[in-house]
């Protein structure tokens, strides 16, 4: 036998399976657990059950009531930030004088990296048209489309783009996925090919891999005209460049005006949240469109090919390579997304339950970093707990808390007559009440600061419905339970019982 035969790889053993399959299944137990706790801890101590159901109901209720304050608080503590960086000519400030010991920010070239699939035209222009327009270099400014090969409407896209835009950034690059299996098709493997594509090709053209600064842009979004210059500004100064992710705030403005109200809402608060992270950067992860070096990516071993949630699993696998080196630090700056915009009105709906549904599927990082946990010891153990506890509790609290602020104070009531009667029990449901109605007016702030950061309303729109607009802040507790906590529930369950998601695009329109 010849000695260069290749020899395949052994099939995992069926106790591995076994034990990965039960990983896997764990997250949705204890979401079902949890979720059904005040139901079934009432039925197996019933008084005493029920007493202790409550008292946790209303402890939540009070921790909600004063969490909300601390997350309007992160919030405008972010738009303040916001405002002040987007008044500046970050250019300019690259201009001038660097410490001892800094490179020039001028020295970093920016490559946005597209990965595309049914785009129309007409977004794609707009993406690529904000970056050309961005305040930097043009010289210094890359652009790669990543299509299907065989998505000829995708290459004559591109082709058009590079006819327009070509002459006016210092390289417009078309990456053609083959979608080598194994994979699961989707923006993760895109960025896979693409990156190791762009690697390649920029090192043949003699770039420095750890002066170029890519971005894992959106199809849909639009960078701040002032983004790659403070980008350029700040990394330069940052004392662990070689080792940062930088996450800027994400806006689904672009055509805010354009979608139904409850996908306006939960845009809305998808944004609103990721100003509050902004304000804690120990829990920041990367969200959707983010910024490292190419000499981070290539050091990472680039995205997964077999995962759906690309940016959470790409910032864990740079955990798990730079350890406690590892930040993700927050550009007070926005990128200008699409809300899901389908054909109809039905239709835009179920896109951004599916989106949602795309978001939680990030639950499967959870036995992703489990089977990694203790693997490495070289990273302080107090930090791979208290990242991983940060990772769980995001995705339990995105189903549990909701439910239990919704219902958690009937559920004792409805299934323990003997605690019903009680006093506590006749008047749980008035002072959990009362708690959430004195939470709801922190509402207010929202409104405000939502009428200063969203785009102009259309001028063909009467006064009434421009005031009603002010209103749809209140929605949220229904339009979250329909169109956030349902379908990271289906997610959770999906895999609890093996049932894995498949990628959808979302529809975005002209």
């Amino acid at each position: 036998m010849s000695t260069a035969q290749a020899v395949a790889p052994s099939a995992p053993s069926p106790l591995r399976q076994a034990g990965d399959r039960m990983l896997e299944a764990a997250p949705g137990i204890l979401t079902w657990v949890l979720l059904l706790s005040p139901a079934w801890i009432t039925l197996v101590f019933p008084s005493s059950g029920a007493f202790v159901v409550a008292v946790v109901v209303l402890v939540f209720d009070l921790y909600w009531f004063v969490r909300s304050f601390t997350v309007i608080t992160g919030m405008w503590s972010t738009f303040l930030r916001m405002r002040r960086d987007m008044s500046v000519d970050w250019l300019a400030r690259c201009r001038e004088p660097v410490p001892e010991g800094a490179p020039e920010p001028l020295s970093f070239s920016h490559l946005s990296i597209i990965p595309t699939y049914t785009e129309p035209y007409g977004v794609l222009e707009k993406t690529v048209r904000a970056i050309v327009q961005a305040s930097y270099p043009k010289e210094l400014k890359l652009i790669a489309i990543i299509t299907r090969v065989e998505d000829e409407p995708g290459w004559a896209n591109v082709a058009r783009l590079q006819q327009q835009f070509g002459d006016q950034v210092g390289g417009f690059f078309h990456v053609k996925d083959p979608m080598e299996p194994p994979l699961v098709p989707g923006k993760s493997a895109a960025m896979n090919w693409g990156g190791r594509e762009m690697v390649m090709r920029l090192t043949e053209l003699g770039y420095d891999l750890g002066r170029v600064l890519v971005t894992d842009l959106d199809s849909d979004y639009r960078v701040h005209p002032q983004y790659f210059g403070w980008l350029s500004w700040h990394h330069a100064r940052h004392p662990g460049r070689e080792c940062v992710i930088w996450q800027p705030v994400p806006l689904f403005h672009n055509n805010i005006w354009e979608v139904p109200t409850a996908v306006r809402v939960l845009s809305a608060a998808t944004s609103q949240w990721q100003m509050f992270l902004h304000s804690r950067p120990q829990r920041l992860v990367p969200f959707s469109s983010y910024t490292c070096s190419l000499r981070f990516v290539k050091e990472v071993g680039y995205w997964d090919k077999d995962v759906i949630p690309e940016d959470s699993r790409f910032y864990w696998k740079s955990f798990f390579v730079f350890g406690e080196k590892l930040s993700v630090a927050p550009v007070y700056l926005p990128l200008y997304g699409d809300s899901p915009q389908s054909r109809d009105y039905a239709s835009t709906h179920l896109s951004q339950y599916n989106q949602m549904k795309r978001w939680a599927w990030g639950i499967t990082d959870v036995p992703y970093v489990l089977k990694r946990m203790f693997k490495h010891p070289e990273i302080p153990l107090l930090l791979r707990l208290r990242r991983f506890s940060n990772l769980a509790l995001n995705h339990l609290n995105w189903i549990f808390l909701p439910t239990m602020l919704m219902f958690g104070a009937w559920l004792p009531v409805w299934s323990n007559e003997d605690f019903s009667l009680t006093d506590l029990g006749q008047n749980l449901t008035f002072y959990s009440g009362w708690i959430l109605t004195a939470t709801l007016s922190t509402t207010v702030a929202l409104i405000v600061l939502e009428h200063m950061i969203l785009p102009p309303k259309p001028a063909g729109w009467p006064w009434w419905r421009r005031a009603v607009v002010y209103l749809q802040s209140f929605s949220y507790p229904i339009v979250g339970l329909a169109l956030s906590v349902l379908p990271a529930l289906e997610a959770h369950t999906r895999l609890l019982l093996g049932k894995y998601l498949e990628y959808r695009v979302t529809e975005k329109q002209i």
